[in-house]
């Protein structure tokens, strides 16, 4: 999932603490590194689900030669649940552009998931996740997953678990994303202390 990294649009928590533009700045290079590195996989498709929606569509920011979906109107969870309807097969997993270090090793994991379980799930370390992945497409998905979830909150995982009540949920690794200026220096640190 992709805003386009309009200063004062995309990361404006984290941009309260560095600068609008700088912010933006920073969710535009971890996404073209993000979608470099996913989509060189081969065993998926990587499509881009984008917002705005006709932005994004004709956006030149994004690389060429990947499929674009407009991620449509609503909250978090119903522009999710777009994507998931959007799709006429599965498995199906989402993530969001602004989590650095996902690995390629770790979208492989959550697909693996999704074998012997509905629904695989990425926590965050601030109480949300950077990965949500279903098991079927279209048909399967209820109208209630997804809703009554506190977005941009330390409960949005726990509200998302309640809304899948009922399905085989698998847990993978959990990542930090980045949204205020201590997460980015964080990442920042954890960088320098592993080419250390």
């Amino acid at each position: 999932m992709l805003k386009e990294p309009n200063p004062g649009e995309v990361k404006t928590r984290l941009g309260k603490d560095i600068g609008m533009r700088e912010a933006a700045w920073w969710f535009r290079d971890n996404a073209l590194n993000l979608i470099k590195n996913l989509s060189a996989e081969t065993t998926w498709a990587t499509i881009l689900a984008v917002s705005p929606d006709k932005e994004g569509m004709a956006s030149r920011i994004w690389p060429n030669g990947l499929l674009r979906w407009p991620q449509g109107s609503g909250d978090l969870g119903e522009r999710m649940g777009n994507i998931f309807r959007n799709a006429q097969k599965g498995p199906v997993v989402i993530i969001g552009a602004d989590i650095p270090n996902i690995k390629v090793q770790y979208i492989k994991d959550a697909f693996d998931a999704l074998d012997n379980n509905d629904v695989v799930i990425g926590p965050a370390y601030d109480g949300g996740y950077w990965l949500i992945g279903m098991k079927c497409g279209s048909k399967s998905i209820s109208g209630t997953i997804l809703k009554n979830v506190r977005w941009s909150t330390p409960f949005a995982l726990n509200d998302t678990l309640n809304s899948l009540e009922g399905l085989k949920i698998k847990r993978i690794v959990q990542l930090r994303d980045v949204d205020t200026k201590e997460d980015l220096n964080f990442l920042r640190k954890s960088a320098k202390n592993n080419s250390e």
